[in-house]
């Protein structure tokens, strides 16, 4: 009898324990599931790749999609400008309208766009050619209008490689930055940082800096960085910030496999493809400081379009009156165009 008892007490520990086992996939989220595949778009002239489209609608309603042009015997490194096309809406067609910005000195990449009142503004990544391809900085324009002429701030590069983290270690890295408004009335700058923390290796986290004025000058918050798995020799980037409904929201690229870790299944560091190899991820926050853990945030261009896998990054959203409407993805693959589109339809957060 006495066997029996403990036989059945083990039972009993064995299903409560899987009963209480913790759920650790990471979920769709609302606005992923929100998404209705749209299509591939703004093909490159020949000699030529684009990439990160940043839409934005004028007053008018015109759609205007600023992005990175680079040609194919350059770098981006060194040798991307931001180019300006037009269209009625995502399907296109598309018009080119100006090269925004090219330099002899400097390469323009990764743009972002945002309107805030009466004044446009473009933030982006700004290299000088001749330092080392991590030295990578930030910098911010503004017009009163999409066609400029645009003015770029006299504090550029408003994020520099330089500064330090909360743990002590010096940030070698600013790129791929995006710009909002805050609750407050102040204006943020979240931005993929790198710093020296673990000698060099070199990690994609994600920092802020923080400023009273549309053109600064910045000022790196505290806390930075705000997201790091750098401790789990995982990256992150090519973040997308809004703030949505009371809340702030970030989309980010999970470059190294960040859900699987959060999961409890980590791909072996052998066998990680990085890039935007697999799905995005959203974040969501009370304050924009302190983020909790992620969702799914958007999808692969196999899993919106059924094609062969490529490099699915870069996502901005294209806003109509305050409501998201759209979201625009680059895609890295064989085809020439920039990347493609989804039509975000009918997304109620929770």
């Amino acid at each position: 009898m006495k066997y029996k008892i403990q036989i059945l007490v083990s039972i009993v520990i064995i299903f409560i324990s899987f009963s209480c086992k913790k759920d650790l996939s990471i979920k769709e989220s609302s606005f992923v599931k929100s998404h209705i595949a749209g299509d591939y778009i703004l093909d490159a002239p020949e000699g030529w790749w684009y990439w990160c489209m940043a839409p934005i609608y004028d007053d008018s309603g015109k759609l205007h999609v600023f992005m990175s042009a680079i040609p194919n015997n350059g770098s981006w490194i060194k040798d991307s400008k931001i180019v300006h096309y037009t269209a009625k809406s995502p399907k296109g067609p598309y018009t080119f309208v100006d090269t925004t910005f090219a330099s002899n000195t400097h390469t323009y990449h990764n743009p972002q766009i945002s309107q805030v009142e009466d004044i446009y503004v473009l933030v982006y990544l700004l290299k000088s050619r001749d330092t080392p391809g991590f030295n990578q900085e930030i910098g911010i324009a503004t017009s009163k209008s999409l066609d400029g002429p645009w003015t770029e701030s006299p504090y550029n590069p408003i994020i520099k490689a330089s500064g330090t983290q909360r743990d002590g270690a010096n940030i070698i890295h600013a790129s791929n930055p995006t710009f909002l408004k805050d609750k407050d009335g102040k204006f943020r700058i979240y931005y993929k940082s790198m710093s020296d923390a673990f000698g060099t290796t070199r990690h994609r986290e994600i920092s802020l800096a923080i400023s009273d004025n549309i053109e600064g000058p910045y000022e790196n918050h505290p806390e930075n960085p705000l997201i790091s798995y750098a401790d789990k020799d995982l990256d992150i980037e090519d973040c997308y910030a809004f703030y949505y409904k009371d809340m702030y929201y970030m989309i980010v690229e999970d470059r190294k496999g960040v859900r699987n870790m959060l999961e409890g299944n980590p791909i072996p560091a052998k066998e990680i493809k990085a890039g935007g190899n697999r799905p995005g991820l959203i974040y969501k926050s009370e304050d924009g400081i302190h983020w909790g853990r992620p969702e799914i945030g958007y999808k692969t261009n196999e899993q919106y379009f059924g094609d062969k896998l490529a490099r699915t990054e870069r996502p901005h959203i294209l806003w109509k009156n305050g409501e998201p409407e759209y979201l625009f993805l680059a895609c890295h693959d064989e085809d020439p165009s920039a990347g493609f589109f989804v039509k975000i339809d009918g997304w109620i957060p929770n």
